[in-house]
């Protein structure tokens, strides 16, 4: 376990399904437990390590709502990326944090664009852990596109580190979490609890 002053960096990997996008992901979700993990995690996490994430419009206010409610000063405790290519539709709650790092867009490609923030986010930092909640192709990648998802990109890029697929929360990351995931690192927790302060506490915040 991490001493109090030694900040670790963790990596959230979430999204809120789109009904728009891919049905297998809104199929399974469960919008619900996906708040209340990311809820859960960023009250757990943030008053020790640093959590890390490409601001995603459904995730950046869950975090600011806790950050607000811990009423701590914790600002270097949050990195968001987000790629300029979305510009128009930066979350508000973005201007509430100080550290926001815009990244450039790629040959006015959306994927491109997402590929160039997701390989600066993993390189960027050195990871002790990474969270996977809900999401979609973001974490489980695009075969027909040949695009990698966020899952693959960690484990390449941070094969030590600790890896939670909240799989309770359905969507790309109960996918991720029956096709990709080892069986030495399945808990049937990860798949059932959704006591997720409990969860964040004993498999992240005491392995870390």
């Amino acid at each position: 376990m991490a001493r109090n002053n030694e900040m670790k960096n963790i990596f959230l990997s979430a999204s809120i399904p789109l009904p728009e996008r891919d049905s297998k992901y809104i199929d399974t979700a469960d919008i619900i437990a996906i708040r209340d993990a990311v809820i859960a995690l960023t009250t757990v996490v943030l008053p020790h390590h640093r959590l890390v994430w490409g601001g995603h419009p459904s995730i950046t206010p869950l975090v600011y709502y806790v950050m607000k409610k811990l009423n701590l000063n914790i600002q270097e405790h949050v990195t968001i990326y987000q790629s300029k290519f979305f510009e128009k539709y930066f979350p508000k709650d973005n201007n509430k944090f100080n550290n926001v790092i815009l990244t450039d867009v790629i040959d006015n490609d959306r994927d491109k664009s997402l590929l160039h923030m997701r390989e600066r986010i993993l390189d960027e930092f050195e990871f002790s852990a990474a969270v996977f909640i809900g999401g979609m192709e973001g974490i489980e990648g695009d075969k027909e596109k040949g695009i990698e998802g966020e899952y693959k990109m960690f484990i390449d890029r941070h094969p030590q580190a600790l890896i939670l697929p909240i799989a309770s929360t359905g969507a790309a990351t109960k996918i991720i979490y029956n096709n990709l995931l080892p069986e030495e690192q399945k808990n049937e927790r990860f798949l059932k609890d959704y006591g997720y302060m409990s969860l964040f506490q004993k498999f992240l915040m005491e392995k870390i």
